[in-house]
């Protein structure tokens, strides 16, 4: 693996702010693997959720995007994901940086192995629409879960 505890330590608050008038849940590359984590920052109202830094190598990236659209689907939020590409001395890392609607449809994807910049235009509303069609966040029983 990639010794990641050296150089990272676990965080003790929710990431949540806005940006350009939209609010956002701002995460890593682990965060990804802990739903309820994400689930919790995102019953708050956040819109969107931002991967904004990971590093998931060549031979995971499909785990990366199934558990990216899983995310965009279970929390009814656009997400936009940058995974870095290249290599280091250990790890050849997968690219496919991804942006998915709240339906969990991909809406852009960068190659696997290649730098690159996605420009996506989005309609923010379309998260409203999804989750007044199917309302999660107020059908939730969060005291049956812990």
């Amino acid at each position: 693996l990639m010794a990641e505890e050296q150089y990272i330590a676990a965080g003790d608050h929710k990431n949540t702010f806005e940006l350009a008038g939209v609010s956002a849940a701002g995460v890593i590359c682990y965060d990804i693997r802990f739903p309820e984590w994400l689930r919790a920052m995102m019953a708050e109202g956040p819109q969107q959720i931002l991967y904004v830094a990971a590093e998931w190598p060549i031979q995971r990236i499909d785990q990366w995007q199934i558990l990216l659209q899983a995310r965009a689907i279970e929390n009814q939020a656009f997400v936009v994901a940058a995974n870095r590409v290249g290599r280091d001395a250990d790890n050849q890392f997968g690219g496919r940086s991804l942006v998915i609607d709240p339906l969990g449809q991909i809406v852009a994807q960068a190659r696997d192995t290649d730098e690159a910049l996605l420009v996506v235009t989005i309609d923010i509303a379309d998260e409203k629409t999804v989750r007044g069609q199917i309302p999660v966040f107020h059908d939730r029983r969060p005291e049956l879960y812990y």
